[in-house]
């Protein structure tokens, strides 16, 4: 196997960009491809069925540019289509977004008491609490979700430090503090770009960035099957990464820009299958 093979990262549309900042901050030597499936968001409103369909077809794609692993950046693909998506990439592992935050949130909290935060159809699938007791059998362990269905748009509008963000994340935010939660999962690809305001408003909460620890997994898993990239692809300026979108957005390039911190070069526009 050739270890200098690239990570293949697909999203159903640029939150994504916040795993693949992580990718890059733990795994700087590895090359990228990044996909966007920017036509057919959101999937939180499709079937399971559909989304399952959409992992399929994404996941043939980033195989055709032969990647040596698969991560799911997309919180409802994560939820129901991981089977689908390990149908495809056969002899490659895949990483999702959610385990790996709820593993992380478990090892967090100190009283048991477990925020979530994501959109109406994350809090609504319940895929972290889920996960979190798949993974505990704990009578101790509370987890409480709320849905922000507002922080999505501010972020794409790039209102992260308007005023009024503040004012909307305190009344998001006002029933998990009356729960007294120690931990928080940002149950959503955008979240980690509000994540100094959240942590001004919940002080000595633990905010859990399910990008962060998914890359974590992945350097894990890549060191113990010996597939880290090779130190001729030493990272420099900037990482090695091609871009792929169904849809190029208007914003797309200053949004990327801001989840990860550099300029970056136009996407190329693909369509996938859609039988």
């Amino acid at each position: 196997m050739d270890n200098n093979r690239p990570i293949g990262v697909f999203d159903s549309g640029i939150g994504g960009l916040s795993v693949l900042r992580q990718l890059i901050r733990y795994l700087p030597h590895e090359r990228y491809v990044y996909l966007g499936d920017s036509a057919r968001v959101p999937y939180g409103n499709k079937s399971s069925e559909t989304v399952r369909r959409y992992g399929r077809e994404c996941s043939e794609f980033l195989m055709e540019h032969d990647v040596k692993l698969i991560v799911v950046a997309c919180n409802t693909a994560s939820a129901v289509a991981m089977e689908a998506v390990e149908q495809i990439a056969v002899d490659i592992p895949v990483i999702g977004v959610i385990h790996p935050a709820a593993a992380a949130a478990i090892r967090a909290t100190s009283n048991g008491r477990i925020g979530v935060i994501g959109t109406r159809a994350t809090v609504s699938s319940e895929a972290y609490s889920k996960d979190i007791f798949r993974q505990v059998k704990d009578d101790n362990i509370h987890v409480y979700s709320h849905a922000c269905p507002l922080f999505m748009p501010i972020v794409e509008e790039g209102w992260v430090d308007h005023p009024a963000t503040r004012i909307i994340a305190e009344d998001y935010l006002k029933s998990l503090k009356q729960q007294d939660i120690d931990t928080l999962v940002l149950g959503c690809t955008h979240y980690p770009l509000l994540s100094q305001l959240l942590a001004e408003l919940m002080p000595g909460v633990h905010l859990i960035d399910s990008g962060e620890h998914a890359s974590k997994t992945a350097l894990q898993l890549l060191a113990d099957r010996n597939m880290l990239c090779g130190e001729k692809n030493e990272y420099s300026a900037k990482p090695q990464i091609d871009f792929f979108v169904t849809d190029i957005p208007s914003i797309f390039n200053r949004l990327a820009g801001d989840f990860l911190g550099f300029a970056v070069n136009s996407p190329k526009k693909i369509t996938l299958d859609t039988v």
